[in-house]
């Protein structure tokens, strides 16, 4: 089974102000959670990898963001899929920690966790962060337009980093569902 690592907010889920602090203000995207159903149908093991700063600027805590995941969750199964895991740094940018993204710890942890490689897995986000991991661990980077995406489109194109220019762009994650799984 191939994984796919996805970001949270801005691309399973809506991204207001800086914070999702509660289960209540967790919206997804229209169309992500059909998505995630059609991936994890075909054969793909979803594993989402999301910085969470929140926690350690207390916007929320533990319980708030066991809560989300667990709606998360509920919303994908009862569309037919299965979230195989979900990794989290609960660090601030401050904390200069290994697993917060662009940084390769939250990745090392779900190799470990899953006795595997993700060389070559698909990695979607919509932060320039996202697409860095990406490079960092030979995954395929994938921007999608959503959240942060536009912006982060902008950066892409005026990155001096080459191998970006090779990054796949969806407009959300249901054209990239339809691109992998198809209808």
């Amino acid at each position: 089974m191939a994984i796919i690592l996805l970001g949270r907010d801005g691309v399973i889920n809506q991204n207001p102000n800086q914070f999702v602090k509660s289960a209540d203000e967790w919206q997804p995207l229209p169309g992500s959670i059909e998505a995630l159903a059609a991936l994890s149908q075909a054969g793909h093991q979803l594993v989402i990898a999301t910085n969470q700063s929140g926690l350690a600027l207390g916007q929320f805590d533990l319980d708030d963001l066991e809560a989300i995941h667990a709606k998360m969750r509920s919303q994908v199964e009862d569309a037919g899929g299965e979230i195989a895991a979900i990794f989290y740094c609960p660090h601030g940018p401050e904390d200069n920690c290994r697993c917060r993204k662009p940084q390769a710890g939250l990745l090392d942890a779900i190799e470990a966790e899953f006795d595997t490689s993700l060389h070559g897995c698909y990695l979607l986000g919509d932060k320039l962060a996202d697409l860095q991991l990406a490079l960092v661990k030979g995954c395929k980077p994938v921007l999608l337009k959503t959240g942060a995406g536009a912006e982060t489109l902008q950066q892409l194109v005026e990155s001096p980093d080459p191998r970006l220019a090779e990054t796949a762009v969806f407009a959300d994650l249901a054209s990239f569902s339809l691109f992998l799984v198809g209808p």
